[in-house]
């Protein structure tokens, strides 16, 4: 006797039903509400957020005080500079030239103000018959700090510069009494020239700072990317999962495998996939877009480790949630990671909820390191000793998050399917 066919649902009856459309709106709307609040609420007002942008502060005068003065022009500058934050905006940091050549090129500093050795003479020369040449403060850039992070630094010092400028005017005018010509007036009233330099150059082919952030994305993106496709055709190969290709649909006998064995399994398979992605990353980002880098071998080995933590703490998180893994993970590595990265808006210039995130979001972590390694001469203290640290402890993190878990499902009887017959 014949079985009859089912007869099939034409969708326009199940588009009729309120229960099929609840959560998938509730979800979405969701999600694009969070996405929203958070990747614009780090970026809307950088200048209002902004607190205390460590800027170098340097004093290089060595002229001797005018008559009746106990420090020359150079040290009250810095002093009266120093004292005002610009409204909480500026974290001065009272240096040598050497030590702030030294935080420069270790992207301690996103900037400096320097006077200049002889700026007392100069200025008091202003005053002499026929003085023409300007007195000069020197504001120095950090573009390896990032295009906006470098540019509210020069901002700062520059409007700091101005300042300076105009209160010695005042003085000096005062001082030139009435019988200064108009042509010295006009001289005196802003006196000092600010010129700005880079006091720590990058190469051309840096993105202006950005290629470590891009290149940390990428980083992130293999990982997350390449740990998902691990999981997913692992799952499809031991039966765990549909495969679906166009109209193709197969279901492969389901093998006989507990969790944790499967998470062995994908770890494994996560750490020899992800030397060939992350090898890939690089090559086409140097050798074949010419992206400024040095220290290769260190990048190279960096990129391998920084995917692969990624990679080893998507398949902990899928696991340990399942089916929700995948957006979980994107939630942890992507969505909360980029705006509290500091490698496009520095921390100091977000809201203090995203620099709480910058303790551990894997993005910080690593976009730390990338960046001392192209822009700061691997050094350690640029970022990578504890960029290093924050990998071999997430990488810690994620075997013992995983396996706890799946242990922990297999003692309780959890399996994931029953097995079935070839």
């Amino acid at each position: 006797m014949s079985v009859p066919a089912a007869t099939e649902v034409r969708a326009s009856t199940l588009l009729r039903r309120p229960r099929l459309w609840l959560l998938p709106t509730l979800l979405t709307a969701l999600l694009a509400c969070l996405l929203s609040l958070l990747y614009m609420g780090g970026v809307v007002n950088p200048n209002a957020e902004l607190r205390r942008l460590p800027i170098a502060l340097v004093n290089d005068d060595t002229g001797k005080p005018p008559s009746g003065q106990q420090a020359n022009l150079g040290a009250r500058i810095t002093a009266a500079i120093g004292s005002d934050d610009a409204g909480g905006k500026a974290g001065w940091r009272v240096l040598t030239r050497a030590q702030a050549q030294d935080q420069l090129d270790s992207g301690q500093v996103y900037g400096a103000l320097v006077v200049p050795a002889g700026f007392t003479d100069s200025v008091t020369a202003l005053t002499t018959p026929g003085a023409t040449q300007q007195p000069e403060i020197t504001v120095l850039t950090n573009p390896g700090k990032g295009s906006l992070g470098s540019s509210l630094a020069s901002q700062i010092t520059t409007r700091a510069a101005h300042r300076a400028s105009q209160s010695i005017g005042q003085q000096l005018t005062a001082s030139a009494g009435a019988q200064t010509s108009p042509t010295t007036k006009l001289l005196l009233a802003d006196p000092v020239e600010v010129v700005t330099e880079i006091g720590h150059p990058i190469g051309a082919h840096s993105g202006l700072g950005l290629t470590a952030f891009y290149y940390t994305l990428l980083l992130v993106l293999a990982g997350f990317m390449g740990g998902n496709v691990i999981s997913n055709g692992v799952d499809t190969a031991l039966g765990y999962a549909d495969n679906e290709i166009g109209p193709w649909h197969t279901r492969r006998p389901t093998v006989p495998i507990s969790r944790t064995q499967t998470l062995l399994l994908k770890m494994v398979m996560t750490a020899g996939i992800t030397l060939v992605s992350s090898s890939l990353v690089l090559l086409a980002c140097v050798a074949v877009l010419g992206m400024d880098a040095s220290h290769l071998p260190l990048l190279w080995i960096y990129s391998y480790c920084a995917a692969l933590a990624v990679g080893l703490g998507v398949q902990a998180i899928n696991a340990a949630f399942g089916g929700l893994g995948q957006l979980v993970s994107m939630f942890v590595f992507i969505v909360l990671g980029l705006p509290s990265s500091g490698a496009t808006i520095p921390l100091q210039a977000v809201p203090g909820f995203y620099r709480f995130l910058s303790h551990f979001e894997p993005m910080r972590q690593l976009s730390d390191g990338v960046r001392a390694i192209l822009y700061f001469g691997a050094r350690g203290d640029a970022g990578l000793s504890r960029s290093w640290l924050m990998i071999a402890i997430g990488t810690v993190l994620a075997l013992l998050f995983g396996f706890a878990m799946t242990t922990y499902y297999d003692r309780k009887g959890h399996k994931r399917l029953t097995p079935q017959p070839a």
